[in-house]
């Protein structure tokens, strides 16, 4: 009995192991991901409406890949880069990750591209302080985007809006308890400047 409940404790563990997102390989392969959710974002429907909020936001948040799943214990996380708005153009990208555990029955591994349009200054400030929680009494209100979502999400529906390519779970993806914090140690590292150009001429290019 000691046994299989053993094996069943390690089995559970290994599958919330499996849960976790990979990290980038570094940050040139990051800098890129985030780079093909923008083209992916211009492709969408919705990108009429998100273009005309990229106007007046005060940054972006992009996370090329949100990774959620595992058999009775799942988590949801990943890796990303926050750009600020710079009058028409934006800054260097800083590196941010986003994670939240959760407890339930899910089956399977999902992935999902998000862009998160930060709004107000509030939401930007409390994630730049590091260790910022969606939910929780934050007072920072989070409206989905998504492609038949367009006449529902006004310019100025929250204090952040997020687009995700999802599908499926994340067709209702709620982000209560999530933490966004600074990666310390991807920030420490030298700027791949070419792919952060990229980046930035691609987000130029919608304004």
């Amino acid at each position: 009995m000691l046994k299989h409940l053993a094996q069943m404790i390690a089995a559970a563990a290994m599958l919330a192991g499996l849960a976790m997102p990979a990290r980038a390989d570094d940050m040139s392969d990051l800098l890129h991901d985030a780079n093909r959710t923008v083209d992916n974002l211009k492709h969408d429907p919705a990108f009429a409406t998100a273009r005309n909020m990229l106007q007046n936001a005060r940054a972006v948040y992009i996370v090329p890949k949100l990774v959620k799943g595992g058999f009775i214990f799942g988590a949801e996380g990943g890796d990303g880069v926050i750009l600020r708005r710079q009058g028409r153009t934006w800054s260097q990208p800083r590196f941010y990750s986003m994670g939240s555990a959760s407890f339930g029955l899910q089956a399977g591994l999902q992935e999902a591209q998000l862009v998160f349009i930060i709004n107000s200054q509030r939401a930007l400030s409390g994630i730049e302080h590091g260790n910022f929680k969606l939910g929780a009494g934050a007072g920072i209100t989070v409206v989905n985007l998504s492609s038949g979502a367009e006449g529902a999400t006004t310019a100025h529906g929250g204090d952040m809006v997020v687009w995700t390519s999802g599908s499926g779970a994340y067709a209702g993806l709620t982000f209560n308890g999530t933490v966004i914090r600074p990666d310390k140690d991807m920030n420490a590292q030298p700027l791949d400047q070419k792919a952060a150009q990229r980046l930035r001429a691609n987000l130029n290019s919608i304004w």
